[in-house]
């Protein structure tokens, strides 16, 4: 049957609707939103943790690598990276988290917006001055920055910049050093 032929007449016609509802269909079911996940959480980062099966890295924030450490004014290092991820597991222990997913990265992990107990956990991190913010925290930057907070009281690589400088050691334990 020749092309001309198998879309003519009125078989042509329903054929055609059922191949147009189809890519309907299959174009709102890839841009189908992600359902909101809720539950106990454990901490893998200052801006990452498991959420059940799920890997969530939290939108419009950039914390410290736990490998990474930071200046202090008056001299000294600071582990930042790992006071990162320590306050992030006592806000993950404080109650259940609401997550609101909106897309995967690279990865695969959930990129979200989470709370606890109505309370941003991005907006937490940066007015701690415990991440940076990487688009949507600019307001909490700024004050961490001007009270002097967390890796604003002194110098710090950002950490995008401090990831290029260190690329991660290939193996299972990757920044842990070992």
């Amino acid at each position: 049957m020749s092309r001309s032929t198998l879309f003519s007449g009125r078989r042509g016609a329903v054929l055609a609707i059922i191949i147009l509802a189809g890519v309907a269909l299959l174009a709102n079911w890839l841009d189908a939103p992600l359902p909101p996940i809720a539950g106990n959480a454990r901490v893998s980062d200052g801006d990452s943790f498991h959420l059940g099966d799920d890997r969530v890295r939290l939108l419009g924030l950039d914390a410290p690598e736990l490998a990474q450490d930071c200046a202090r004014a008056g001299g000294g290092r600071w582990p930042c990276g790992q006071q990162a991820r320590n306050r992030m597991a006592e806000l993950l222990a404080s109650g259940p988290l609401d997550c609101r997913p909106e897309g995967r990265d690279r990865y695969e992990r959930l990129l979200a917006r989470c709370s606890v107990d109505g309370a941003d956990l991005g907006a937490i991190m940066v007015v701690e001055g415990l991440a940076v913010s990487s688009g949507d925290y600019w307001r909490e930057e700024s004050a961490a920055r001007s009270a002097r907070r967390g890796i604003w009281a002194g110098a710090f690589d950002r950490p995008s910049d401090w990831r290029d400088d260190h690329a991660r050691p290939s193996g299972l334990l990757g920044w842990f050093g070992l």
